[in-house]
């Protein structure tokens, strides 16, 4: 078992001063994510950093940073996005490889195609992407890229957030894919692929959808060794902290998480990270090797 800390967690919008802020808080696991700028040494400085700190990397979705800003969504109908999207999870994978990471996450796709401006926030209705058709384009992206990612790392999709607000603004109609136990079923039945659980997007989903979150994870969490932990208020993925009597913590205290990774994705202050990363620590009884 072992916890890694997403590079979010620092306010920095430059990637080695992000990592440079968490090492000298002294985490040794990191996973990069997006939020950083483009520049053109990132990448000789995260190596720098890794032997610098001792630090072990994983890599996150939106990560390496690209030079122009999209929002990735590899299920896109839009050819220029499809291939804006491919083309950096290469990349991602490419860097993975180098940095010696084990794993490598995407965000399952969408059925619309989000604007930078609106990701994470309430998306405008749009008129949905054929289902079938997306699907299939998505199932071609993966398996592309599980190609390239083979035999040395593994790749997970990571279930998406749908908002009471979106899922309001759509009348109703969900338009992301895998936000639960069904659309997790929806994508197994064409493809094979490795889940990345992140919880507090299911407990967000759960409450826009009208889903019993504690069914739902039951059913979920085991299916996976690769998580993502942060806290909400039910409604939208605010990134929240933890503290010892935690609603959310006590429901997952019931689990067995030996063998498993968890990647704290918590935007608060990057000074109080320690404190959030000994109370999980407890809470799920990690023994870190």
């Amino acid at each position: 078992m072992i916890i890694y800390v997403s590079s979010a967690c620092s306010s920095k919008k430059n990637i080695r001063e992000a990592i440079e802020e968490l090492a000298q808080l002294g985490i040794k696991n990191i996973e990069l994510t997006g939020g950083t700028i483009y520049y053109q040494d990132y990448e000789k400085d995260i190596l720098r950093l890794k032997e610098e700190y001792n630090l072990n990397y994983l890599v996150h979705n939106y990560f390496p940073p690209p030079q122009e800003s999209f929002v990735l969504n590899l299920a896109s109908l839009n050819n220029d996005i499809y291939q804006k999207s491919l083309n950096h999870c290469l990349k991602a994978i490419s860097l993975s490889k180098k940095l010696g990471a084990k794993k490598l996450g995407f965000h399952a796709g969408f059925l619309i195609d989000v604007s930078v401006r609106e990701i994470g926030k309430k998306i405008t209705a749009s008129q949905l992407f054929d289902r079938k058709q997306s699907l299939s384009r998505f199932r071609d992206a993966w398996l592309r890229l599980q190609e390239k990612a083979e035999p040395y790392l593994i790749l997970y999709l990571e279930n998406n957030v749908l908002s009471y607000s979106n899922y309001q603004s759509f009348n109703q109609v969900n338009p992301l894919l895998m936000t639960n136990y069904e659309g997790y079923l929806e994508l197994k039945e064409i493809m094979g692929f490795n889940l990345l659980l992140d919880v507090a997007h299911l407990k967000v989903s759960c409450n826009s959808l009208g889903l019993n979150f504690e069914d739902e994870l039951r059913k979920m969490l085991p299916l996976s060794n690769y998580l993502h932990l942060s806290d909400n208020d039910g409604k939208h993925d605010q990134n929240k902290g933890f503290n010892k009597n935690s609603e959310l913590l006590q429901v997952l205290k019931q689990y067995d998480f030996d063998g498993k990774t968890i990647t704290l994705e918590i935007y608060n202050n990057a000074n109080n990270i320690n404190q959030d990363y000994l109370i999980v620590a407890e809470a799920l009884k990690v023994n870190e090797d």
